[in-house]
C-alpha cells in the first residue's frame, strides 16, 4: 500500500469518527476504527496451493448514558449506517443494569511514538512471497523432504476517538513465515514473525527446519521421567504465555490468579525478571489500551519476586492502585492483561546449553498445550518436529516425542541457563520477547506414538 493510500485511509477513519460523534446523542461516545490489510500464501507437498488476501474495516461505537454502557460494531461507512450504529448502542445501553464501576471516558492523552510501519512489508506482493517459497521448496526436493507452511504479510491501522477530546492512532506492518519439513519418519519446524519483513529469512528458517528433520531421523524411544530440558525461545514462549492473565489486577482481585497472596513474594528463580513493555524495540502493538490510556512499562517480576500487576481504570479504583494502561475494550469481564511480555535474558547459546548437559532433552517446539491446574500453573502438551536426546554434552540423535506435565512456576524456579532474549513466535501464545532456557527436572510424563 502506497503512502497516498495510507493517508487516505487514515483521513477516512478520522472523518468516520467525527461523523459518529456528531450523530450520537449519548452522554459520551467512543469510536474505535480498525483497518487490516493482509495477504497469505500457503504451500504444501513442495507446491504453492493458495493465495488469499483481504481488507477489513471495522467501526466500533461505544456509548455511556445514565451510568450504563454498550458497544455496537459495523463495517458500513455511510451516514445512515453510522447513525443506526450509534442509536443501537444507546438502545442497548438503556437496557443494561446500571454499572457502579463505570468511569467517565478519559479526555485527551499524550502518547509516546513508536515506529513499526515498514514500507517494504506493506508493499510485499504475492509474487515476492512465491519466489521465496519456491526456493524453499526446491531445497526440500533436493533433500528428498516435503515442505509445508505459510508466508503472510500485511498491515494494521487503528484509531480511537471519543467525545471528551481523546484521539489516538496507531499503524504497523506485520509479516510471518512458518515452515515444517517432513522426512521419512521425522520432521523439523521453524517460524518467525516481525513488523519488518527484512528480518524474516525464509531460506534460513527452512534450512533450520530441514536440518532438524534430518537430525531426528529414525527416532528411538527412551523412558519418560524428569530430565534437564533445553527449550528454545518458541517452546519457552508457548509455556510462559499461559501466565499473562495471572498478572491482571482483576484476576488477583477475583482470586483466579496463580499469584493470589503471592505479590511481593519470591515465586520464581533469582534469574527470572519480567516486564510488560510495549516500547521494547522487539515488541509490537499500539501504545494505548482499550480505554485510550497510554500503556506504561511495568516491572512484573524482579529477580523471582512478583512485584506488580497491571490495571485498568476500574480495577485500579477497586484495588486502590494506579491504572497502568492495560485495560481491554469496554464493556468486558476480564479487565486487563499485559500483552507485551519481555523477559530478561542471558548470554548462553543453545549450543552451550547442550555442551554443559550430561543427559537431557533438546526440544524444538511444543503443541496442544492445555492447563491442568490454574493455581499451580501445571500444563500438559507434547513435543513436536524434532526432539533430541543429549548425552555427555552432545546431541545423541532423535527420540520419540513426549507428553509433558509441568508446572510453569516450578519450571521458572529451575532455570539453570538463559540465552539472549529475542522476539519469538510459537503456536500456542502471542509473540513476546523471551530467551532460550535450560531447565532442570522438567517432567516428560509419557512417550507418544510418533
Amino acid at each position: 500500500m502506497g503512502e497516498k493510500t495510507r493517508k487516505r485511509l487514515a483521513a477516512e477513519s478520522e472523518r468516520i469518527a467525527e461523523r459518529v460523534l456528531a450523530l450520537s446523542s449519548a452522554d459520551q461516545t467512543e469510536v474505535d476504527i480498525s483497518i487490516s490489510i493482509d495477504a497469505l500464501t500457503r504451500f504444501a507437498n513442495n507446491t504453492i496451493h493458495q493465495h488469499v488476501a483481504e481488507q477489513i474495516r471495522t467501526i466500533s461505537v461505544r456509548v455511556a448514558i445514565d451510568g450504563r454502557t454498550a458497544r455496537v460494531t459495523t463495517n458500513k461507512t455511510d451516514d445512515e449506517s453510522l447513525r443506526r450504529a450509534a442509536a443501537s448502542a444507546i438502545r442497548l445501553a438503556r437496557h443494561q443494569p446500571e454499572n457502579p464501576n463505570l468511569l467517565p471516558m478519559p479526555g485527551k492523552q499524550k502518547y509516546q511514538r513508536v515506529s513499526r510501519f515498514f514500507s517494504a512489508t506493506a508493499d510485499t506482493r504475492a509474487e515476492d512471497r512465491a519466489r521465496s517459497i519456491g526456493r524453499v521448496c526446491k531445497t526440500a526436493e533436493k533433500r528428498k523432504q516435503t515442505a509445508a507452511g505459510i508466508f503472510s504479510s500485511g498491515q494494521l491501522q487503528s484509531m480511537m476517538v471519543n467525545s471528551e477530546g481523546l484521539f489516538a492512532s496507531y499503524e504497523q506492518t506485520r509479516a510471518e513465515f512458518s515452515v515444517t519439513m517432513l522426512d521419512r519418519n521425522s520432521s523439523g519446524w521453524a517460524k518467525a514473525n516481525s513488523p519488518d519483513i527484512a528480518r524474516i529469512r525464509p531460506e534460513e528458517l527452512a534450512e533450520t527446519a530441514s536440518q532438524k528433520a534430518a537430525d531426528s531421523r529414525e527416532p528411538r524411544e527412551i523412558e519418560p521421567g524428569h530430565y534437564t530440558a533445553i527449550l528454545p525461545p518458541a517452546a519457552v514462549l508457548d509455556l510462559v504465555g499461559f501466565l499473562f492473565y495471572d498478572f491482571a489486577g482483576t484476576a488477583v482481585f477475583d482470586k483466579r490468579s496463580c499469584f493470589t497472596d503471592r505479590i511481593g513474594k519470591k515465586v520464581f528463580g533469582e534469574n527470572i525478571t519480567l516486564w510488560d513493555d510495549v516500547y521494547d524495540p522487539l515488541q509490537s502493538g499500539p501504545t494505548y489500551d482499550g480505554e485510550g490510556l497510554p500503556r506504561q512499562k511495568v516491572l512484573l517480576v524482579d529477580r523471582g519476586v512478583v512485584r506488580n500487576l497491571v490495571y485498568s481504570r476500574a480495577t485500579a479504583k477497586k484495588m486502590k492502585a494506579k491504572p497502568t494502561g492495560h485495560g481491554f475494550f469496554l464493556p468486558n469481564e476480564y479487565g486487563e492483561a499485559p500483552m507485551n511480555l519481555v523477559f530478561s535474558g542471558g548470554q548462553e547459546s543453545v549450543e552451550e546449553m547442550v555442551r554443559t548437559t550430561e543427559r537431557g532433552i533438546l526440544v524444538t517446539r511444543l503443541w496442544y498445550i492445555r492447563e491442568v491446574d490454574p493455581y499451580q500453573k501445571i500444563l500438559t502438551g507434547m513435543t513436536r518436529d524434532g526432539t533430541f536426546l543429549v548425552e555427555n554434552g552432545r546431541i545423541a540423535g532423535g527420540i520419540r516425542n513426549f507428553r509433558f506435565n509441568q508446572s510453569v512456576i516450578e519450571m521458572l524456579g529451575n532455570v539453570q541457563m538463559l540465552g539472549p532474549a529475542v522476539r519469538a513466535a510459537g503456536e500456542e501464545s502471542f509473540e513476546m520477547v523471551v530467551p532460550a532456557m535450560k531447565v532442570a527436572n522438567f517432567h516428560f510424563s509419557e512417550v507418544t506414538k510418533f
